[in-house]
């Protein structure tokens, strides 16, 4: 996992700089209710509806509007049919990307992201083009712990591993072990700040200060497409140029 951090540009690497919070609510109760659409209302035999609840508490999704989408999934709601998608390619700057989509119509979908891509000066290519540079785990991000409270029970239920970053601690796990270390730290009085399946990146790719701009840009495109659950990304900015593309 070389190269992994939390702290390294956190807003670039979740693939937004500021979202806004309406529009991720509406990502997020999609999720739900299509996890509920194909598995059933329990999370307990529902891995995906566990993951996608553990994702919306995690992002601070009020009780109220969680409810509402379950409730709306399980009613016999006529609706669209939504599919997952991923599409794969290289940014500004040979950055390797990985765009999560659900839709309810792939040729928009691609077209959006496609024109993402392009306008930005990188390349949407074929699947698999960068997937094998990324391994799909779990990461949670706590605040003010005691690390070795945390590491201990992190580690009892599934974390692979436990890293200092600034403000908190990064815990990693396999896929599986997600949702029930997420839950459990949070159960245990752990301040979990953000929780989510993602694929991480083996080595990062540091973005020069000319394409910075345009792979920023690149992200706030993909974030303002409805149908991009996630973006996932090997790219690093150096923080003396975030400072100047802000100023």
């Amino acid at each position: 996992m070389a190269g992994h951090s939390h702290s390294a540009n956190i807003a670039v690497r979740k693939g937004a700089q500021d979202k806004v919070r309406g529009k991720r609510f509406t990502k997020l109760s999609k999720e739900i209710m299509v996890a509920v659409k194909i598995g059933g209302a329990d999370p307990d035999s529902n891995t995906r509806l566990r993951l996608a609840l553990s994702k919306a508490r995690s992002n601070s999704m009020p009780k109220d509007t969680i409810k509402r989408a379950i409730d709306r999934a399980s009613g016999n709601m006529e609706g669209a049919l939504y599919e997952d998608l991923i599409f794969e390619g290289y940014g500004p700057g040979g950055t390797a990307v990985m765009v999560e989509c659900l839709t309810d119509n792939r040729h928009r979908t691609a077209a959006d992201v496609r024109h993402a891509f392009a306008k930005t000066g990188g390349n949407l290519g074929a699947t698999g083009c960068v997937g094998y540079m990324f391994q799909k785990k779990g990461v949670i991000f706590v605040e003010g712990a005691d690390e070795d409270e945390l590491m201990m029970l992190a580690l009892d239920h599934g974390a692979e591993d436990v890293t200092e970053e600034e403000g908190g601690f990064e815990v990693l796990t396999e896929p599986g072990a997600f949702a029930t270390c997420s839950d459990v730290l949070a159960d245990n009085g752990f301040t979990v700040t953000s929780a989510s399946l993602m694929h991480v990146p083996d080595v990062r790719n540091d973005v020069a200060a000319e394409n910075a701009k345009g792979f920023l840009k690149m992200l706030e495109m993909l974030d303002d497409c409805d149908d991009v659950q996630a973006v996932h990304h090997n790219g690093d900015i150096a923080e003396e140029v975030l400072r100047d593309i802000r100023l």
